[in-house]
C-alpha cells in the first residue's frame, strides 16, 4: 500500500524548497499515485536553460518501493530513466526530492556504461560532439517554454525553398539553431 502521508510530506518538502532547488512536484490529477515532477536543466550542460517534466507513479509499496518515474518532455527516444536508485538501490530513506536530483545529476553527468538507449551510449563515447548538438537540439526544440517549437523553424526554413529532410537533419546539427542552420544550408 502506498503511503500518502509519506507523499503528502515529501510534496510539501519541495514545495518550500523549490525556489532554491529548482525543483518542482505537484499531483497530476486529484490522485496522489501520478505526480508530475519540473527540474531545470543542469548549467554548464547541453540540457542548460529546459526545464523537463518527468512523470511519477507509484506502485503499491512505497516508499520500501521505488517509484516509476520517466520524462515526459523529450530527452531521448524513450523517455526512460535507467538509475540504479530508481531499481535495486532504492532506499525508504531516499525522497522524490532526492529522485529527481539525481536525474538531473544524469544530465550533468550521463552512466554511457548502463544507458537505457545504447544508441545515445554509443554517440556519448564516440561522437560527443554529435551528442551535444542533439541535446541541444532536443532541449531547444521541447524543454524550453520561451523558444520556438522545431516545427515552427523547419516551416520557417522550408518556405525559403529547403527541402524538409535536409532542414530537420541540418537544425538538428547545429543544436536547433535557426541561424547557424540558415548558414550552414545557404553555404552547402
Amino acid at each position: 500500500m502506498i503511503d500518502f502521508a509519506r507523499v503528502q510530506k515529501e510534496l510539501q518538502e519541495c514545495s518550500r524548497e523549490k525556489d532554491s532547488s529548482g525543483i518542482r512536484v505537484s499531483p497530476k490529477s486529484d490522485s496522489l499515485a501520478r505526480l508530475t515532477g519540473i527540474i531545470p536543466g543542469p548549467l554548464g550542460t547541453p540540457y542548460e536553460g529546459g526545464s523537463f517534466e518527468i512523470g511519477f507513479y507509484f506502485a503499491d509499496g512505497y516508499p520500501f518501493e521505488p517509484p516509476k518515474m520517466k520524462f515526459v518532455t523529450k530527452v531521448c527516444q524513450s523517455g526512460a530513466i535507467c538509475l540504479d536508485i530508481l531499481k535495486d538501490q532504492w532506499s525508504p530513506a531516499l525522497t522524490l526530492k532526492t529522485a529527481l536530483l539525481s536525474v538531473q545529476a544524469l544530465l550533468s553527468a550521463p552512466e554511457p556504461d548502463d544507458p537505457q538507449d545504447a544508441v545515445v551510449a554509443q554517440q556519448y563515447l564516440r561522437e560527443y560532439q554529435t551528442f551535444v548538438g542533439t541535446a541541444r537540439y532536443w532541449t531547444e526544440s521541447f524543454a524550453k517554454a520561451s523558444s520556438l517549437g522545431v516545427e515552427e523553424k523547419v516551416q520557417r526554413l522550408v518556405e525559403m525553398g529547403f527541402p524538409d529532410g535536409l532542414v530537420r537533419s541540418t537544425l538538428e546539427a547545429v543544436g536547433g539553431d535557426e541561424n547557424l542552420a540558415l548558414e550552414k544550408l545557404l553555404s552547402s
